[in-house]
């Protein structure tokens, strides 16, 4: 019983791009790597297909990662709203202590 062979995505990309640019035929290729020509027609419309992705955004942004992200902004206001007010305590005169006069 014959092994399938597993191609690695580079090797594929190399060999579509090749067909693709025209520096070989597709029979060309098949005898060269020993494929079948169904083999290499399904790798080709497979890159011709999915190429569009490689002009998406580099990050998808995960809603859950979003949320985590607000929440953080979030907090980082309150704790800089927190010292302001510590600060502005400190300089306003204390109401309800006798002077020491």
């Amino acid at each position: 019983m014959a092994r399938r062979r597993n191609f690695s995505p580079e090797f594929k990309a190399q060999v579509v791009l090749e067909l693709i640019s025209g520096a070989k035929s597709a029979a060309e290729l098949c005898r060269e790597h020993e494929l079948k020509p169904d083999l290499l027609s399904h790798w080709r419309s497979q890159f011709v297909s999915q190429a569009a992705k490689v002009f998406e955004s580099g990050k998808e942004i995960d809603p859950e990662q979003e949320r985590i992200a607000e929440l953080e902004r979030l907090a980082g206001k309150q704790s800089l709203e927190i010292e302001v007010l510590k600060k502005a305590l400190t300089l306003l005169p204390q109401r309800g202590k006798p002077d020491a006069s």
